[in-house]
């Protein structure tokens, strides 16, 4: 009797609750990917940050937003530096007005830096990736938007975890930064044979309609991730010539 009556509670409780909720549909689910690697100084770690918080707010982004078929997007602000160190600076937010957009940028402007060290963009990838599947939203588009100012120097090979992503349906796009102030110890990390940009379209970005957007120094990245955000909230490439290959 005693089991039968804490049966009967259950399918009571069960039968209040009603049926879980469907999850939310946006235009968009992507992943800001931030490099906070020692190539970085502080005074450019917050020029990054303040550019990202900046652009979010900007009120051409937010057209772009409100124009899609559900008015709104799913984001979340990742920040990495070498092959285990990644970390979730803002989680999950449906960004679909002024409010929604300032409460993101807030969060992201009051958290401390989370790292210094390598530069593993094939880690930041694969962690985009997983960050992606367990969003809690629906979307017919998935992106990862990677941001940094060096080359892969830790983990797999970054070709590589670009292809796992994008074999799962994942845009990659990249937003290549010229620091002006390269490191000391490993000039090529920053300014590889070729260009970083000619780096970044040849082993980060993937998948139909990639792209990436050089930033020419710190100063200019907020008006560069505008340019992007746009761009990716409207699927439209802003230019074929940084278009992947």
């Amino acid at each position: 009797m005693r089991g039968a009556g804490l049966l009967g509670v259950v399918l009571l409780l069960s039968s209040l609750a009603g049926p879980p909720a469907a999850a939310e549909t946006v235009d968009l689910q992507l992943v800001l990917a931030a490099d906070v690697s020692r190539s970085m100084t502080e005074e450019q770690f917050r020029l990054q940050r303040k550019g990202y918080a900046e652009a979010l707010t900007d009120e051409r982004v937010l057209k772009a937003i409100t124009s899609g078929p559900y008015r709104a997007v799913a984001i979340t602000f990742v920040e990495f530096a070498g092959a285990t160190d990644q970390k979730v600076v803002v989680d999950w937010t449906i960004v679909r007005d002024t409010e929604s957009a300032g409460i993101f940028s807030d969060i992201l402007m009051s958290a401390p830096r989370s790292f210094y060290g390598w530069t593993s963009i094939s880690a930041a990838i694969d962690y985009s990736v997983y960050r992606l599947k367990s969003s809690g939203v629906e979307s017919e588009r998935m992106a990862i938007d990677v941001s940094g100012d060096g080359t892969n120097n830790s983990g797999r090979p970054v070709a590589s975890a670009r292809d796992d992503a994008v074999a799962q349906g994942v845009v990659i796009n990249g937003l290549p930064i010229i620091n002006n102030s390269p490191t000391t110890f490993n000039p090529e990390h920053t300014h590889p044979t070729g260009g970083l940009p000619e780096y970044y379209r040849q082993n980060v970005i993937g998948g139909p309609g990639a792209f990436h957007i050089v930033v020419e120094g710190f100063e200019t990245f907020a008006e560069g991730i505008t340019k992007k955000l746009i761009s990716e909230i409207a699927d439209v490439p802003p230019d074929a010539r940084h278009a992947a290959r």
